[in-house]
């Protein structure tokens, strides 16, 4: 199975901000609000992304993670998903990945994964490492400025422009 897009990502601004003390917090509410959404499934809900690191700089999104048993049961979650507003915008074989609308302010992503998979264990590996080294985390806070410079209307390249440095941190070298 290949990566599906539906409506491929634009060229929406790159805006980094400093760290928002209120992020923990919107993370937590928008968790819960998940968690009562997709009962009876029961999921791993976890705040990972730039916003989860403190004080790094970050696109004001919080990205949660939701790992459920099975992701190709998409029934368990996709509807309650969709209760909340948010709208699947990516299908791999490993990741699903839900965004409010086009035009509506993003507020949240979620990239739902499946217990125990690759993905859980880098996504949550990558955001341990930055928390325990404040100079990982400056070193990535420099690369996403010069990132967010070079690709101010381009989010796409910003984000690969990410993937060799962080794939360098799961591996731990």
């Amino acid at each position: 199975m290949t990566d599906e897009w539906f409506d491929k990502p634009g060229g929406e601004p790159v805006e980094l901000k400093e760290a928002d003390p209120l992020w923990p917090l919107v993370a937590a509410e928008w968790s819960n609000r998940i968690q009562s959404a997709i009962v009876p499934t029961v999921a791993r809900i976890e705040h990972v992304g730039s916003t989860s690191i403190p004080g790094l700089i970050a696109k004001p999104v919080i990205d949660l993670q939701v790992s459920v048993p099975d992701i190709n049961d998409e029934s368990a979650y996709r509807p309650g998903l969709e209760s909340l507003g948010l709208v699947l915008r990516q299908r791999e074989p490993d990741h699903r990945f839900f965004r409010p609308p086009a035009g509506e302010p993003r507020v949240v992503h979620i990239h739902v994964c499946e217990e125990g998979s690759a993905w859980e264990h880098d996504v949550l590996r990558f955001r341990e490492k930055l928390r325990a080294d404040p100079n990982l985390a400056a070193e990535y806070a420099t690369l996403k400025s010069g990132l967010a410079d070079r690709y101010s209307t381009d989010r796409l390249s910003y984000n690969n422009g990410k993937a060799q440095f962080i794939s360098r941190v799961i591996a731990g070298e």
